[in-house]
């Protein structure tokens, strides 16, 4: 047996420290479309009343990251008269890496109608991370990436005048991670400057949102903070720090269902009780309220529960032991949002998130198991050991539920296969896949891990801007298996892509 995690150096992992970055969005000459909202004036109208704003966090990067912990602590808008409101006066914390493409509601408030021109935030931030191999061959787990240097500045950009106006509306703060980074080298340049640069862009909520452009957010993980026994609402703590560890600002989202709600692992409402981890998708409404349109529960037991939402980054399916990079986490036993940690699976119940439906009519088995499972896959890892004291050595995973995820890259061929269209996606050389394929010790390998397949049907909702053109760089996000040691997506979304 191995220790723990042979591989991983943590030592650049530095202490974290408070900073108040005051982000000024100044005015831009042309509107982009964005998050699918209309921020142009209404001629001829008057703007009076209230309306209520929903705070919606997101990003835009590549896969150069793995990890972008950030705590909004407050947003102020400015409109053109010079009248100011405070939008966020509580603290608000978030990973953004995971939100590459989707969006994970904040907060609400409710501010008069107007046309703001610009805005200001402060922010408090952790430390970005990022995987990458050693000269040696070992992994390294790079948390110390620079953090927030004392007096930087902030780039932030407002597409245009937003006209706050109606009932209600969203506001989607989207983080620009590889502008907020300066170059660097996850293993020989570790020391880069974090300037958090972001887009303040409007979001019109449809009346039946599909996508994150217009009110839809998938794939939100947390704890059952109250349960809906009597009822069809409850409630959730996002999974976002242990609760032996205080994060600023964890979010909890009140939900409601209704007779059309898909519940996954369970049969219905009445059975969510307190701290049951739940994976969700949920639709925000016209009044700013949130529906689930699916809440599924992967392990129904509470007990000493601790749940962790990550990437694998080293597996060893002969002694039945993996590692991976932590994102998302709560629970007694799981510390440092930086931490790659060391599990067993040999008796864990592997699963594949319902957030897709049209599994079983891909061309192409899609399965998730301990055989087939491969370094880079985005993973729900539930787990009931009882303390972080890891005796035996390896937590015990009790289940292992395959997520969607975002990749982006470059397309290098297009086609079609039993009613999909497909798309060959290049990998930059520092994406997971490529990266983490050489290490050693691995059972399962991929044939060519620099590139996914990707298959789309007429359920993928395309926000992509142009028509998809082989050297398109585009962001992909759904679900990943390894089928026989190809790469193949079953693709829930299609964003324009990052720069690599």
């Amino acid at each position: 047996m191995r220790s723990p995690s042979p591989l991983i150096d943590c030592s650049l992992i530095s202490s974290r420290f408070r900073l108040l970055l005051v982000l000024t969005m100044g005015l831009a000459a042309a509107f982009t479309t964005g998050c699918g909202g209309s921020s142009s004036s209404t001629s001829g109208s008057t703007l009076t009343g209230n309306t209520t704003v929903m705070v919606l966090a997101t990003s835009a990067a590549n896969n150069q990251l793995t990890q972008f912990p950030l705590t909004l602590q407050s947003l102020t808008l400015t409109s053109q008269s010079g009248k100011t409101v405070t939008v966020v006066s509580t603290p608000q914390s978030t990973e953004y890496m995971h939100l590459n493409g989707t969006v994970e509601p904040l907060t609400t408030a409710t501010i008069p109608q107007d046309i703001y021109t610009s805005a200001t935030a402060t922010v408090e931030g952790g430390f970005p991370v990022c995987v990458g191999l050693k000269s040696d061959g070992g992994l390294l787990i790079n948390g110390a990436l620079g953090g927030y240097s004392s007096g930087s500045g902030a780039t932030v950009k407002l597409p245009a005048p937003i006209t706050v106006t109606g009932t209600s509306m969203g506001l989607a703060l989207d983080l620009q991670v590889s502008e907020s980074i300066s170059s660097f080298s996850c293993v020989a340049n570790p020391s880069a400057t974090i300037t958090p640069v972001f887009n303040l862009l409007p979001v019109t909520i449809a009346a039946q949102p599909t996508n994150s452009a217009n009110g839809m957010a998938t794939g939100l993980h947390g704890l059952i903070s109250s349960g809906a026994a009597s009822g069809s609402s409850f409630s959730v703590t996002s999974a976002f720090g242990p609760t032996g560890q205080v994060i600023p600002g964890s979010i909890t989202w009140q939900v409601s269902t209704s007779s059309s709600t898909a519940f996954q692992g369970i049969t219905g409402a009445s059975q969510l009780a307190a701290g049951m981890p739940v994976d969700m998708d949920v639709a925000i409404q016209q009044d700013s309220s949130l529906l689930a349109t699916r809440v599924a529960v992967y392990d129904t037991n509470a007990s000493t529960l601790t749940i962790a939402g990550g990437l694998l980054d080293e597996e060893t399916n002969s002694e039945s032991v993996l590692n991976a990079a932590i994102v998302e986490y709560q629970g007694s036993i799981l510390y440092g949002l930086s931490m790659s940690n060391p599990f067993s699976f040999g008796n864990a119940v592997f699963q594949t998130s319902g957030q897709l439906t049209n599994l079983k009519s891909l061309p192409f088995t899609a399965s998730f198991n301990a055989a087939n499972m491969v370094n880079g896959q985005n993973v729900f890892i539930t787990t009931h050991a009882a303390s972080e004291s890891r005796n035996p050595i390896y937590v015990p995973i009790t289940t292992m539920t395959l997520l969607p995820q975002t990749i982006n890259g470059t397309v290098n061929a297009i086609s079609s296969s039993g009613g999909f269209t497909t798309y060959t996606v290049a990998l930059a050389a520092y994406d997971l896949f490529p990266n983490l394929a050489v290490l050693p010790g691995q059972t399962t390998l991929l044939t060519n891990p620099g590139n996914v397949v990707v298959y789309a049907d007429t359920n993928t909702q395309q926000l992509d801007t142009d028509p998809i053109a082989v050297g398109s760089v585009l962001r992909f996000n759904g679900l990943v298996f390894n089928d026989n040691g190809t790469l193949r997506m079953d693709c829930a979304q299609i964003n324009d892509g990052v720069a690599e």
